[in-house]
């Protein structure tokens, strides 16, 4: 058009564009599909506790044949959790009785005029501000114009009896059928951790070559944007311990939510490890010269190696915190319980991490360009690695199921003599001056455990593809 620029958009972008609407589409749909049987039963829920209501309240002397306020009340009170359903009848209960007994007051010596009225509702609202009823603080007014405006005592007597009678219909419906909201706050974890690991994993393939200035502010970018998606998560997680609270499924489940807030704020710090990562990494790209920590090919083969041993060890934490606990009897027979496989990859992190320093290490006369991101980079690593140590690990998620579970406990005997005799060719490479039987493997098995988990075979693949470009070059 005529007098307006029109900014060119390349071929690539457009495709990148319309595979992200593709995938928050296919994103959305999946939501829709997990939410259509909690919504199916939500209003399940409310319809059978409102006909209660009425019927309950039908049963009560010198009731309307026609009155709904018990079903009214008892869908206002009833919430998504049992701790908020007791709240809300209470202050509920509270405000009606309130504006009730304030409107008989005023219509026993005032009769009923328009300053009177407006007299009323201010110090009705005002009545319930000094109670706290927060949200039901309207519902004190209302009852009392309602009430005043009849003048009778048996309408008086009706409503608070009728308001009791749904707050208790709202009450046993919240004992009864009050979900525990925990499983929507690990799946949040889960695919937080989920979201971190594929960065780190991109992080370590991008770094198989000199990354662009470009595409490493992207990356930061990237985990600036951790931030809404960890405000997601501690909404949910909030939303769970609200469920688990006053919840009679407690004492018989346990604490289902025991462990994911240490688990999420070490998530957070993780996110914020990554970040100041990835920003170091940026500012290293922007450095135009050799001795720049991304252009040398050894050190970001190595630092690639590192960050993709996080990143699986990223993954295999929120599986962790993702999995349901299991009694400490079946845990026992685990051939590839989860923290062993978060432990490998931080074992081997550690380990490119050692070499990674020693390829960091120079003299800032020397190489003046980006000595000081070196440093960082090092500390960041560290730092990103210490945080996910199972040291670390919250108490409920210690006992987590394992990836697999066979029945026999002789599996598990010969799995931990195998690693004693792994352990012991480490430090002792001769049989003999460890002083230990040569093990045949066709009677024992493989030294290596046959059920590798997929996320390190994952990094592995990653690490020697990003050493191989470099060597090409």
């Amino acid at each position: 058009m005529k007098g307006f620029p029109v900014r060119p958009i390349s071929v690539e972008n457009v495709g990148v564009a319309a595979k992200t609407v593709a995938r928050r589409q296919a994103e959305q749909l999946t939501l829709v599909r997990r939410r259509a049987q909690p919504t199916a039963a939500y209003i399940a829920r409310l319809t059978v506790t409102a006909v209660s209501a009425y019927l309950l309240a039908q049963q009560l002397p010198g009731g309307s044949p026609r009155s709904v306020l018990a079903p009214l009340t008892a869908l206002l009170v009833v919430q998504a959790t049992l701790f908020n359903t007791i709240g809300t009848a209470i202050r509920r209960v509270a405000a009606v009785t309130a504006g009730v007994l304030a409107a008989v007051a005023v219509a026993a010596y005032v009769p009923f005029s328009w300053w009177v009225l407006g007299l009323l509702v201010a110090g009705t609202l005002a009545l319930g501000i000094v109670l706290r009823l927060r949200e039901e603080i309207l519902e004190v007014p209302i009852s009392a114009m309602l009430i005043f405006s009849v003048g009778s005592q048996a309408a008086a007597s009706t409503r608070i009896i009728e308001t009791l009678v749904g707050a208790a219909a709202g009450l046993a419906a919240g004992l009864l059928f009050a979900p525990i909201r925990v499983q929507p706050a690990k799946e949040a974890v889960g695919e937080l951790s989920r979201q971190m690991a594929g960065l780190l994993g991109q992080m370590a393939e991008g770094l198989a070559e000199a990354p662009d200035p470009k595409r490493a502010a992207e990356w930061l970018d990237r985990t600036r944007a951790l931030r809404g998606e960890i405000e997601r998560v501690d909404d949910a997680l909030a939303e769970a311990e609200q469920s688990v609270r006053l919840n009679p499924r407690r004492l018989r489940v346990g604490d289902p939510a025991a462990g994911l807030r240490d688990g999420v704020d070490t998530l957070e710090r993780a996110a914020t490890d990554v970040r100041v990562l990835a920003r170091s990494v940026a500012d290293s790209a922007r450095i135009d010269s050799e001795h720049s920590p991304v252009k040398e090919a050894e050190t970001r083969a190595r630092l690639a190696a590192v960050i993709a041993e996080l990143g699986a060890a990223v993954r295999a934490y929120g599986q962790l915190l993702e999995a349901d606990p299991v009694s400490p009897e079946h845990a026992e027979f685990a051939a590839e319980p989860i923290t062993e496989a978060l432990e490998d990859h931080l074992e081997e992190a550690q380990r490119q991490q050692d070499q990674l320093a020693d390829l960091l290490s120079t003299n800032p006369a020397g190489q003046p360009e980006g000595w000081q991101l070196r440093g960082e980079i090092l500390a960041h690593v560290n730092r990103l690695r210490s945080e996910l140590e199972s040291s670390h690990l919250p108490d409920q998620a210690q006992a987590k199921p394992p990836l697999l579970a066979p029945p026999l406990k002789a599996l598990h005997e010969r799995r931990e003599r195998l690693r004693s005799e792994r352990h012991h060719s480490e430090w002792h490479p001769d049989p003999a001056a460890a002083d230990l039987p040569t093990v045949d493997s066709s009677a024992t098995g493989p030294r290596r455990r046959p059920n590798r988990n997929a996320m390190r075979v994952r990094a592995k693949r990653t690490a020697s593809r990003a050493r191989a470009r470099a060597r090409r070059r």
